[in-house]
């Protein structure tokens, strides 16, 4: 189970309406540490029914290390606007176009992270343009589709807000599952707290949780795509994930000659799971991809 962290974001981070080319993101930005050599930025992408503050638990440790860690909300996701209804709004495409608009905003090259759906995001977004970032790390983010079984929840998902309004279908959860599942699965198990989780899940528009719901279930195999691009790669994960087999994680990164890392003890959310450790994992492969970068 994913260690519930806090929704409040940590000392000296600033939440805030990012202003970009398309629009505004709601994001939490912590800076580098009092004292620590500025190392770079990263731009930190959520999964499915998450939010920016799943890295909440990442931001002091990647601070200390030198690094300003920018965690935002995609369109349509808890605090960022989007269109109820329009799922074309939310096309990864278009999704792959918000992430580049968030890293051109930033003003810097950044080290992009995706986690989960947020994975298949950042890739799409590498693909269309690369140049803005200086390294790629997937966390619990495979090749290609989803598990059969996490495609079988998504699919429920999608026929309860076909005729449920948001209320309803978190009702339903409650409902149905144990309180500490109440996160809507396995996919991006984050937030612990039952109030702050209900606030999340309201914020949510339905057309992006069927929309992005979807390609979770459909995504094609694009690795050797990614592979072609002159990336440094990470695929990190935790022992244990039933959303996409660590087996499958293992084989995409040989088959993007990435870095991996394994943490112990984690499932599918490491940053929540293991925080300390997945942060001095993303800091270590920054350091190693970008030794030169002051």
């Amino acid at each position: 189970m994913s260690r519930p962290p806090t929704f409040t974001p940590p000392p000296g981070a600033r939440a805030y309406s990012l202003r970009t080319a398309r629009g505004e993101f709601a994001v939490v930005d912590s800076p580098v540490a009092d004292g620590a050599v500025p190392r770079g930025t990263a731009l930190l992408l959520p999964g499915f029914t998450g939010s920016k503050e799943d890295f909440n638990p990442l931001h002091v440790t990647l601070g200390a290390r030198g690094y300003r860690t920018v965690a935002v909300d995609g369109r349509g996701q808890y605090e960022s606007d989007g269109p109820e209804h329009d799922e074309s709004a939310y096309a990864q495409g278009e999704l792959a176009r918000d992430a580049l608009a968030q890293a051109a905003a930033l003003g810097t090259p950044v080290h992009l992270v995706g986690h989960s759906l947020g994975g298949q995001i950042a890739r799409a977004a590498a693909l269309l343009d690369h140049s803005p970032f200086r390294s790629l790390t997937l966390m619990a983010s495979g090749p290609a589709q989803i598990s059969v079984s996490q495609q079988q929840r998504v699919k429920l998902l999608q026929d309860a807000l076909a005729v449920m309004d948001m209320t309803e279908v978190w009702e339903a959860i409650q409902a149905l599952e144990p309180p500490e599942e109440t996160d809507t699965g396995d996919l991006d198990a984050g937030l612990g707290d039952q109030e702050d989780l209900r606030r999340r899940w309201m914020g949510n528009k339905p057309a992006q949780l069927i929309a992005t719901g979807r390609q979770l279930c459909t995504e094609p195999d694009r690795v050797a795509e990614l592979a072609a691009l002159p990336l440094p790669f990470h695929v990190l994960s935790g022992s244990s994930d039933d959303t996409w087999p660590v087996s499958l994680l293992d084989d995409m990164a040989l088959r993007l000659h990435a870095h991996r890392t394994v943490v112990q003890g984690a499932e599918h959310s490491p940053n929540t799971d293991r925080p300390l450790e997945t942060a001095r994992a993303f800091a270590d492969f920054w350091d190693r991809s970008d030794p030169g970068h002051r």
